[in-house]
């Protein structure tokens, strides 16, 4: 029984950080173009194929706003929410 307990508090802990490391590669995706990051060469190259899938989906929904993509902030809001509701915390 403790066992079990136990194992269920690790996978929560482990799938918790994988949800904050993704909403992190969600930002640095978002905020990579203005601190001048190469994103799609070299040793960052991996980062927009893993965060552009929930960013290009809420592109998709939202509107055109102007100069301005809401679409990452909307992504970040959806997985910050999916872990509130998923891990409770």
């Amino acid at each position: 029984m403790l066992v079990t307990a136990n194992l269920n508090e690790i996978i929560l802990r482990v799938v918790g950080s994988g949800m904050t490391l993704y909403m992190m590669a969600i930002l640095l995706r978002w905020l990579g173009p203005y601190l001048e990051v190469d994103l799609h060469s070299g040793r960052w190259s991996w980062l927009p194929r893993i965060a552009d899938p929930p960013i290009k989906f809420f592109r998709r929904i939202l509107p055109d706003m102007g100069p301005f993509d809401w679409s990452p902030i909307a992504a970040l809001a959806a997985v910050f929410f999916a872990r509130i509701v998923l891990l409770r915390y």
